[in-house]
Parts: structure tokens; sequence; C-alpha cells
């Protein structure tokens, strides 16, 4: 199979294969690739460790690199998965949140690894999508949440 020409890089202190194992367990349409060992010491690890794992979370490709503790996730970059109803959003929210992860408001949250996380229900983007007084009232609702409640999203879009 041909190597995809863009990829996600997602750098990653020393847990690449952790995380890409994590995400590959969550997530559908994801799987595990190549994991590539360092063929020399170098500044934050030995030969024989952990230094590259292919895999693809949820249809895109990535590549968790084990680069060392100089940079750190933030919240400009964020995977936004998209489900269809509050069970999966629930699902992957306390997947992420009850694995050493963080809640944050909007739908937001953080695994432990620092990598963001937008779990949007359909009804949420529709809601916007609709615009006027519907979107209106469906982003208040959104702005008191944490984790997405889709009843209260379509019960603001309705009015």
């Amino acid at each position: 199979m041909a190597k995809p020409k863009n990829t996600i890089c997602l750098w990653f202190d020393k847990d690449a294969e952790d995380a890409a194992r994590f995400y590959t367990a969550t997530f559908p349409d994801s799987q595990m690739g190549a994991v590539s060992r360092a063929p020399a010491d170098y500044p934050s690890g030995k030969a024989g460790d952990v230094l590259t794992v292919e895999f693809t979370v949820a249809g895109i490709p990535c590549l968790g690199l084990n680069g060392g503790p100089v940079f750190t996730h933030d919240e400009a970059f964020s995977f936004q998965i998209a489900t269809d109803d509050q069970e999966e959003t629930d699902r992957y929210w306390n997947a992420i949140v009850g694995n050493g992860g963080q809640e944050s408001m909007c739908g937001w949250c953080k695994d432990k690894w620092g990598v963001s996380w937008q779990i949007t229900p359909r009804a949420l983007t529709d809601a916007m999508a609709a615009g006027g007084d519907e979107a209106k009232r469906a982003f208040a609702a959104m702005m008191e949440m944490r984790k997405i409640d889709v009843a209260k999203i379509e019960a603001a879009r309705k009015g």
C-alpha cells in the first residue's frame, strides 16, 4: 500500500506508541502501522527506543514522533470527531477524559498526552449550519456546556 502524500505528525515526549494504541482502540476506521526504532542514540533517547509510530485515527493518517520534551501540544491543533448521537458522544468523551484526560468547554477535551479533541455531535453542526435564530440558540446552549448534550442542543434549536 502506498504511503499517503500528507500525514499529520504529532510530537510526543516518549509515549507515541501508547497514544497511537489508545487512539486506534478508541476510534473506528483506525489502525496501527509501522513502529520504527532509533538506529542510534539521539538527544532524548537511546538506540532501539521507539522513534516513530505510523497510525490512522478515524481515517486520518498520522505519525507519532518521540522527540522528547522540547515541544508540547496545545489547542492550536485538535482532532474534531463528528458523532451521530449522545451515546457515541459519551463513548468518545468518556474514553478520553476517563483515560487521564481533562474536560474543557464547548465539546473540547484533552487526552493524557495533551492532544486536544473536539467531540462534536452532528446535531450541533447541523444547528449552526441552519443559521439565524436556531444557530444563535444552539450556540448559546453550547457555550454553557463541557461535553455536548444533544437533547439540550436540539431543544435550544427548536426554541
